[in-house]
């Protein structure tokens, strides 16, 4: 194969131009995102039932859909948060389940479930697809100083949203703070009583005589008529003027009971901006569509959409996701040109030939542009973990480059011309590049076909390397023979006479020959090597995902259960004022009232968005912001914030307070309650957690009406008349359609606002008998005050309290999982079972599976190795080096007191590669001079001379290549730190220890080998 290149430089050449190419082309196609496209099967059932307490919701709708729910093939995981009115049912279906498929199922089960769902229900379940792992990508904020917040949401509905959604690459458009308009009909119990009307009377005045229907066509011999009759009504006006009964002949209209007014639909719900009420519209792109585009085709769009509104109306950007994107990426880039320059400065301090290290630099953009096309083929976005697989593909790039540089070299040195000392290197080396370039890359082949989460987080990284491992190695063979035949001249020389690597070169020798002769005691360490490597991996505290600086984090704030909304109205503006001034910070978006993330009216959800790193005044990361906004906001009397900077890519479909998530079921609603309240304190009281909070609200205040049944009967009124009458009154009862040209509004009736602040107010109202006498309310009922749940939430149709906790710094998510089992262990009651949800099941399921995966991978480089060598003693001589590169890359996140988290993982997979291709050169050459008549230990000694000068430049050269992502340079860079402390410190333990271990083994083993076969042995003799 490379004779054929060699000899044809004009058709090599042109090979790399379309290799280069196709991958410049490439590169300008690959969409840019943050992390690879990985989307989670999730669907989120909603359902409404105004005014039903949570108990109602949970037994009469969440309980007879998730029946249905739950035999649904490949449903992963269930759960359910019932609220005031509200219950939302998350599904999540196993990773390779069809999401549309499982789309068609959901909507085919709601159908099911309809008979047994209450008849009061304005609207049937609907169902959205939602992927966890997106986050909104950007932020906009419509207000007015002027119009009412009803007609701003219009505006945004009708000119913003719509438009939005039909960018390409859009998926979602969100209102924040919703408020759809809607006539809202409020109503005097006095006026009623003293008219002699009651409420359900009124309300059936309102339903009949707001009305909508087919009035037909008269068909004439000449002309055609339609009938159009205008049957409803248009505003709060004509609701006012709206006749609903006679007494002594005289009409009795709404406003002579009442008031109608223009409100929203929801009026127990607000969004603000910093202190300012304002609609959020929070946009989301496709799973695989390019980030950057999207934002910036959404911002492009953004003059026109502005322009056909009224000048009263703003509409501002107040986050994009696209600029930490592509400041991450930008740096990510300019990390590996970085990376690329350093490697070309160590491979020139070696060689000390500028033709040398012009051919060796020429094997980098050949390779790592060549990827992309392999990229843009297979369908691959340019992210984080992308980039950082180009980065640390630039060490290998260049090692096969400078073997096969080093090698024609040593063959010049023969007197060999260039063409024949290219021909002849590049056969002998060929089989080695090959052998290299082959176990290489199997490396990553367990993580391409790892199951679950974090094998989808690894695959596209996975593969990028490898694709960037197999078109190196062709470069290796085609391009860089090419050039050393056609540019190096005999006259020249590579640095091997330099006398400090000729003193670090003669030192090395002597060192090898004292670890040969005192081989037992070498192989002795590399046993105790091995059992302290896997000590390290129990002590190495381990992690998940690690947080990046996306430039907003969440927020959540809790008051007392018994909170109303306009206290908790206030006490958000007061947070958003003290986010709004902090100098590291764009604005807080804050939502109150039940809806979106909040369940309960107790609660808050709110987003600090942040200034970009490189803006903020001492450049706080995002974690210091946190912490230095923690005393602010926790000052607020009556309120508990939490805060917590989310990972990269979000598992689980919980919202939740803090990032990990602990839940509690049973059977005994009430043992299971108060066996949550107990372990929430022990929980608090660990060292390894903080931030402990839990998704129980069940003191909320509650008054119960028990109804006497008999005296109920005995005046004609049934309790279906009684609950229908508190349904108009208190539970803002949705009563007819009000159609719009561009919406469709719902008309609401209640009592006015001030009959709904005092349980005594209850009294004023009246229930009408079968015989048409108002009756008081007190004379059917007797009110009692009690407690009872805000939210009743359900995990796998089974009453649930979920516990979030973070971990304390210093702690480790392993730790804290570990610690928090023990406990869990001692203190919970059999009949109370638990399980870890969202990342820390994810983690735990990735942590099983991680020796097993790292043992399939050191059994698939045996594999490979044992078929190109036609051994099988060969392969562990080359694999007997692994662990010193893992114990030097847990010592060294040991020592930086980092985690092993995803990217400490890919590191230590990374190692073995690495480490593998020093192996290879050595034995590679000591099997080849064995085979002219050497011994053993005069085959691999004199292997590890000639290679030792290779093996130090391709090490050097790939913790060159790494430092930029060791240091943390860049966005983001201390995210990905661990990754780049556990190749470098691998790296400098292991080049030491197989420098001298290798040889050894192969003595030990080629003696075995000698003694299992025969035929070897009689060839030796």
């Amino acid at each position: 194969m490379t004779d054929l290149f060699i000899k044809r430089p004009v058709a090599t050449c042109l090979v790399m131009f379309g290799l280069i190419f196709f991958g410049i082309n490439s590169y300008f196609n690959l969409p840019v995102s943050e992390m690879p496209n990985i989307e989670f099967p999730t669907i989120v059932v909603n359902a409404s039932l105004p005014g039903a307490d949570p108990e109602t919701m949970a037994s009469s709708i969440a309980t007879p859909l998730e029946r249905q729910f739950s035999s649904i093939s490949g449903l992963n995981s269930m759960s359910s948060t019932n609220s005031l009115g509200s219950t939302s049912i998350t599904l999540q279906f196993d990773l390779d389940r069809d999401v549309d498929a499982a789309g068609t199922d959901v909507m085919t089960k709601i159908n099911a479930a309809q008979g047994d769902l209450p008849s009061g229900m304005p609207n049937p379940p609907t169902y959205t697809k939602v992927n966890p792992a997106d986050s909104p990508v950007l932020f906009l904020r419509i207000s007015s100083d002027s119009l009412p917040l009803f007609k701003v949401t219009g505006y945004a509905k009708t000119y913003v949203s719509q438009r939005i959604s039909m960018i390409s690459g859009v998926a979602e458009v969100d209102i924040y703070g919703d408020q759809t308009y809607s006539p809202r009909i409020q109503l005097s119990p006095d006026q009623l009583a003293a008219r002699g009307l009651g409420i359900d009377t009124v309300a059936d005045a309102i339903e009949n005589e707001t009305v909508m229907l087919p009035t037909g066509s008269l068909y004439g011999p000449n002309k055609l008529y339609t009938i159009k009759a205008d049957g409803q009504l248009h505003d709060a006006a004509a609701y006012n003027k709206q006749i609903v009964a006679y007494r002594e002949k005289q009409p009795i209209r709404i406003r002579d009971i009442g008031n109608t007014i223009d409100s929203t639909l929801n009026n127990r719900i607000t969004c603000f901006y910093n202190d300012k009420h304002s609609i959020i519209i929070a946009i989301k792109r496709q799973t695989g569509s390019n980030t950057v585009a999207v934002v910036q085709s959404v911002l492009d769009l953004l003059p026109e959409i502005k322009s056909t509104l009224p000048q009263s109306i703003t509409l501002d950007t107040i986050y994009s996701g696209s600029e930490s994107i592509s400041e991450s990426i930008n740096d990510v880039v300019f990390t590996l040109l970085l990376s690329v320059g350093l490697v070309v400065l160590v491979v020139f301090m070696f060689l000390r030939n500028v033709t040398a290290t012009f051919i060796a630099a020429m094997a980098l953009p050949a390779s790592i542009i060549g990827t992309f096309a392999a990229m843009d083929v297979l369908g691959f976005s340019l992210d984080n973990l992308s980039a950082m697989a180009l980065i640390l593909a630039v060490g290998f790039v260049v090692d096969d480059a400078i073997v096969m540089i080093e090698n024609v070299f040593r063959h010049m040195e023969m007197g060999k011309t260039p063409m024949q000392a290219s021909l002849e290197g590049a056969r002998q080396i060929g089989f080695t590049i090959l052998s290299m370039t082959l176990s290489l890359a199997v490396v990553f082949v367990p993580i391409m076909f790892m199951a679950g989460i974090l094998g989808r987080i690894l695959n596209e990284m996975a593969v990028t390397i490898t694709s960037a491992i197999f078109v190196s190695g062709f470069v290796t063979l085609s391009f860089t023979p090419m050039l050393c035949s056609r540019l190096l001249s005999s006259k020249r020389k590579i640095a091997e006479s330099d006398p400090i690597f000729g003193m670090l070169e003669k030192g090395y020798e002597k060192a090898l020959h004292f670890a040969l002769r005192w081989r037992f005691i070498t192989l002795i360490f590399s046993f105790v090597l091995l059992g302290v490597t896997l000590w390290l991996f129990t002590v190495v505290p381990a992690g998940f995902i690690p947080p990046t600086d996306a430039g907003f984090f969440y927020g959540f704030a809790q008051s007392e259960q018994s909170a109303s909304y306009d206290i908790m109205r206030e006490r958000m503006k007061k947070i958003g004022t003290i986010i709004g001034q902090d100098p590291n910070m764009v604005c807080s978006v804050g939502v109150v009232g039940v809806a979106g993330p909040n369940s309960s009216m107790n609660q808050m959800a709110f987003f600090p968005i942040t200034k970009p790193q490189s803006k903020r005044p001492q450049h706080f990361t995002a974690d210091q912001i946190i912490a230095s906004l923690y005393p602010k906001v926790n000052s607020i009397p009556g309120v508990f914030v939490f805060m917590y900077n989310p990972p990269a890519i979000q598992i689980g479909g919980k919202t939740t307070k803090s990032q990990y998530q602990f839940t509690l079921q049973g059977q005994d609603i009430d043992e299971l309650y108060s066996m949550a309240n107990q372990f929430k304190e022990s929980m608090s009281k660990m060292p390894e957690l903080a931030d402990v909070a839990s998704d129980m609200q069940g003191n909320g205040l509650r008054l119960k009406l028990d109804i006497n049944r008999d005296r109920a009967n005995s005046l004609g009124i049934t309790a279906d008349a009684i609950e229908t009458a508190l349904k108009t009154a208190y539970s803002s009862r949705q009563l007819t359609n009000l159609y719009g040209t561009t919406d469709t509004y719902k008309v609401v009736i209640e009592v006015a606002p001030e009959f709904q602040t005092d349980p005594g107010l209850l009294d004023k109202l009246y229930v009408t008998s079968s015989d048409g006498v108002l009756v008081p309310l007190s004379n059917l009922v007797k009110i009692t005050e009690a407690l009872g749940p805000l939210v009743v939430n359900h995990t796998g149709q089974l009453t649930s309290v979920t516990l979030s906790f973070n971990t304390a710094p210093g702690y480790s998510l392993s730790q804290a999982m570990a610690a928090l089992k023990g406990k869990a262990a001692n203190e919970l009651p059999a009949d109370i079972t638990y399980l870890f949800e969202g990342q820390a099941t994810a983690f735990s399921e990735s942590m099983n599976s991680v020796p097993f995966l790292l043992f399939l991978a050191v059994v698939v480089i045996y594999i490979i190795l044992g078929m190109l060598y036609e051994s099988f003693i060969h392969p562990i001589t080359i694999l007997s080096g692994l662990p010193s590169a893992a114990f030097g890359g847990l010592v060294t996140l040991l020592f930086f007191g980092r985690e092993l988290d995803l990217y400490g993982f890919v590191g230590i997979i990374m190692l073995i590669g690495i480490v593998k291709k020093n192996a290879i050169m050595v034995i590679d050459f000591a099997i080849e001079t064995e085979h002219q008549g050497k011994t053993p230990f005069e085959a691999v000694f004199q292997g590890c001379v000639v290679r030792f000068r290779p093996i130090m430049m391709t090490t050097v050269a790939a913790i060159a290549g790494i430092m930029p992502i060791a240091i943390g340079f860049g966005a983001g860079g201390t995210s990905r730190q661990p990754l780049g402390l556990c190749v470098a410190g691998g790296l400098v333990i292991s080049q030491v220890v197989t420098l001298f271990l290798t040889p050894v083994m192969y003595t030990y083993l080629d003696q075995l080998q000698t003694k299992l076969s025969p035929k070897k042995a009689e060839g030796k003799a």
